[in-house]
């Protein structure tokens, strides 16, 4: 996605839900929690709608067996 393409929109209710701190996080603190959550679910959109979104990223295909040591 260019940064001309707008960013795909997110389930208020998600937002929410996901500003709903965990109590470690309430020991942390947080200045606005609900736009932390919001900024986190549209990057998780941006990436869904276009895989080379994110920074560095590309699709490996590799089956399991390329992945680790056959055993005997």
């Amino acid at each position: 996605m260019s940064d001309e393409t707008p960013t795909p929109p997110v389930d208020e209710r998600l937002v929410a839900r996901r500003a709903e701190l965990l109590p470690e996080e309430k020991e942390g603190g947080s200045e606005d929690a609900e736009a932390q959550a919001r900024a986190i679910l549209e990057d998780s959109e941006t990436r869904a709608a276009d895989r080379d979104a994110a920074p560095g990223s590309f699709v490996e295909s590799r089956r399991s067996e390329e992945t680790v040591e056959p055993q005997d």
